[in-house]
């Protein structure tokens, strides 16, 4: 099974080098107030991803973080509905 998930890994990290080396034209990013940026398109995408899946990340943690305070609430409210009785 290890074996079996290097080798898809390998197979994976082939194909984006690929991709990479066939997108390597530079382009130019445009930010606000007249700046610009000068990169080749597969480091753009790398950036682009990075960014997403840190915010795709954080905002995971921030509903877990949601659901943990709402647990805790009600556990709360249950404790003390129990302690009432």
């Amino acid at each position: 099974m290890r074996a079996l998930s290097w080798g898809f890994r390998l197979v994976v990290f082939v194909l984006l080098l690929g991709l990479a080396i066939k997108n390597s034209d530079v382009v130019t990013v445009r930010f606000f107030l007249g700046t610009s940026w000068a990169a080749p398109l597969s480091l753009v995408l790398v950036i682009v991803f990075a960014c997403g899946a840190v915010f795709g990340v954080i905002a995971g943690i921030i509903t877990v973080l949601g659901w943990r305070r709402r647990r805790e609430r009600i556990d709360r409210a249950k404790s003390i509905a129990e302690s009432g009785q």
